[in-house]
């Protein structure tokens, strides 16, 4: 029976959901997240423990979850899209308060069976309470720069809390991420223009406000050779393993570099760096076709969405995984200053790899619901 004008599409039934579970994007993740665990395996010297085993347990939670948030209707994460905002806003004001500091930094929260790192959650709770807005947005306002005060308080917010912690990776991350946003809504050139004059302007004055840490990054980025034994030496020591590698590697578990102890974080933020010097230019291209096909499904997903929640939504998730990839990928380069962020499904870590698979969830939740229409304006956005 044909439906009538306005009338909503009704929604897949559990069955359905499962036999249109993108299948493919699955495969791609498992394939990827093994790489992860060979390399962590490897930098154990030929263990399962301490980190392959435990990433291992992670990601088959994870993947669960991934399936779970897949099952939810879309229209349930936009209902309470701001609502999630709020949760991880309100983690990260915790984290000033009673925040549990590691590694000369307070980033975590500690739940009893686990610690979190609210700055993650956030950056899935910020993709979700963006779409939301964008989507009850029509063109003509979106062209005016006053609707654009909402999400600039959302993103300002929660960066200015992470850089308290100190994070200044994970707070520009944010921003970006944001962006990504801003500009697959439709904001207009000119604005992206003057936000960028405007933060060109205030970098000088930001950077007297940097830690002294963060100021020597910055600094080695530019001279690494300045201070090779001091701030140069991690990634002088990458740059020496990468190039050590060669196009086919040195071969599994005999990487010189990391097993000698010089690679430096090799099973979080240098783990590519170790991958390059055992399977050389190769593995590294591999690993990276890996990635590509990731973000070639993930905004394919998002441009078959027939809601424009979908496809905001979609687009930012798929964004985040490609600042991710980006950015540890131009760090152990030396192409960008040295911040903390693990490469997506490899890096040894619990909560950026449930972020990254919840993210999942919700782009899979996209797929599935993706001919379910939403008003651009309902009772919900009142």
């Amino acid at each position: 029976m044909a439906r009538t004008l306005g009338e909503r599409e009704p929604a897949p039934t559990l069955p359905q959901k499962m036999l249109d579970l993108n299948w493919g994007l699955v495969l791609l993740l498992v394939c990827t997240a093994s790489v992860g665990f060979a390399m962590l395996y490897s930098a154990a010297g030929g263990s399962l423990e301490p980190w392959a085993s435990r990433q291992m347990m992670r990601f088959a939670i994870g993947l669960c979850v991934t399936f779970a948030i897949a099952m939810v209707d879309i229209r349930f994460w936009r209902r309470y899209a701001y609502l999630a905002y709020a949760v991880a806003l309100v983690l990260l004001i915790a984290v000033e308060v009673m925040g549990v500091v590691g590694m000369g930094a307070r980033r975590w929260v500690d739940l009893g069976l686990f610690q979190l790192q609210p700055s993650e959650v956030m950056k899935i709770a910020l993709m979700l309470a963006l779409a939301r807005y964008f989507h009850g947005l029509s063109m003509e306002d979106i062209g005016r720069i006053r609707w654009l005060a909402v999400p600039a308080a959302l993103m300002f917010a929660p960066a200015v809390l992470v850089l308290r912690q100190p994070d200044l990776g994970t707070a520009l991350m944010l921003i970006a991420s944001g962006v990504i946003i801003l500009f697959v809504a439709g904001v207009r050139w000119w604005m992206f223009a003057i936000a960028g004059g405007l933060a060109a302007a205030v970098i000088p004055i930001g950077y007297q406000f940097l830690h002294d840490y963060q100021r020597d990054r910055i600094l080695t980025f530019l001279n690494p050779e300045s201070d090779p034994l001091g701030a140069g030496y991690h990634i002088m020591q990458s740059k020496i393993a990468l190039g050590s590698g060669g196009i086919f590697g040195k071969g599994f578990i005999q990487g010189t570099q990391s097993h000698l102890n010089f690679l430096p974080e090799m099973n979080t933020d240098f783990i590519f760096t170790m991958l390059a010097e055992e399977f050389g230019m190769v593995g590294g291209l591999a690993l990276f076709a890996l990635y590509f096909l990731i973000f070639a499904y993930g905004y394919a997903i998002s441009l078959r969405s027939r809601n424009h929640f979908g496809r905001l939504l979609g687009m930012g998730i798929t964004g985040i995984f490609f600042l991710y990839v980006f950015i540890n990928a131009a760090m152990v380069m030396g192409l960008v200053p040295v911040v903390g962020v693990p490469l997506p499904l490899i890096s040894y870590g619990g909560t950026s790899m449930m972020t990254l698979l919840v993210g999942f969830g919700l782009l899979m939740s996209v797929w599935i619901h993706r001919d379910v229409e939403i008003p651009r304006k309902s009772q919900d956005d009142l």
